[in-house]
């Protein structure tokens, strides 16, 4: 395995961490890691980060389009519906202020309710919806 690509780590980021220990799985020589969240929503659930330390995508731009696209070709090898999402803030729930984007598998029934889309939340499925990143 080759050196893990990372041009900037930020001190006690927990996600610079997943790169520079190797439990984040990097995507050919693309400097774009995946791995699985502490509390994923749904089966299959990842979040893939740039191996540099971006905050959010207002700090990064082009390397949020990097993710994207990277993301959309391990997506495509796969044949499910799925959301992708990147927050911007605490408001906006983001927890870990590193860049990452959310690649959620949906099946039917999963129980995760998008509020934007009209669906209840499945009371009785135990998935409190929480990712957690």
């Amino acid at each position: 395995m080759s050196a893990p690509t990372v041009i900037a780590a930020e001190a006690g980021c927990p996600f610079c961490k997943k790169v520079l220990d190797g439990s984040a799985e990097q995507l050919g020589v693309s400097g774009v890691y995946h791995f699985e969240p502490l509390n994923p929503v749904t089966p299959g659930h990842r979040l893939f980060i740039p191996a540099y330390h971006f905050e959010d995508v207002v700090d990064a731009y082009a390397v949020t389009a990097t993710v994207f696209e990277w993301v959309g070709w391990w997506a495509a090898k796969r044949s499910e519906d799925f959301n992708l999402i990147t927050s911007k803030g605490a408001e906006a729930t983001q927890t870990i202020r590193h860049l990452h984007v959310h690649y959620i598998p949906r099946r039917s029934g999963d129980g995760l309710a998008l509020p934007w889309t009209g669906q209840q939340r499945a009371v009785s499925s135990g998935n409190s919806g929480e990712g957690g990143e």
